[in-house]
């Protein structure tokens, strides 16, 4: 059974920068490509950030390009977001999965909130 725990996330001031951290239970994460999602009310869940088992490769949203980075430490089952220049339009709560092909494939986690003030 995977589990997931993410962390990171608080109240900052557009411009600003928070890291997102996902600590991911099970053996599987290794040899798995991870994904960040991020939630608003009312609204899908976005895929964000993807990134290859190895970390060689990762995908992001136009929306975000430039600013977040993807990445993770396979000994210790942690995928990161590193989030700069945060606007407004980037609160919302944040969540990872193990992906297959582009698609979530554990129990979702609790998430973490991110709030960006204007």
């Amino acid at each position: 059974q995977v589990q997931l725990v993410e962390s990171g996330g608080g109240l900052v001031q557009a411009g600003g920068s928070l890291r997102l951290s996902c600590v991911v239970s099970g053996s599987i994460f290794s040899i798995r490509n991870m994904g960040w999602y991020r939630q608003t009310p009312g609204k899908q869940r976005e895929l964000v950030a993807t990134i290859s088992s190895s970390g060689g490769s990762t995908n992001y949203v136009d929306s975000v390009k430039g600013r977040f980075t993807i990445s993770r430490d396979n000994a210790k089952n942690t995928v990161y977001l590193q989030m700069n220049s945060l606007k407004p339009e980037d609160t919302a709560v944040y969540y990872c999965n193990v992906l297959s092909g582009r698609s979530p494939i554990a129990s979702w986690g609790q998430g973490t909130q991110v709030t960006v003030s204007s």
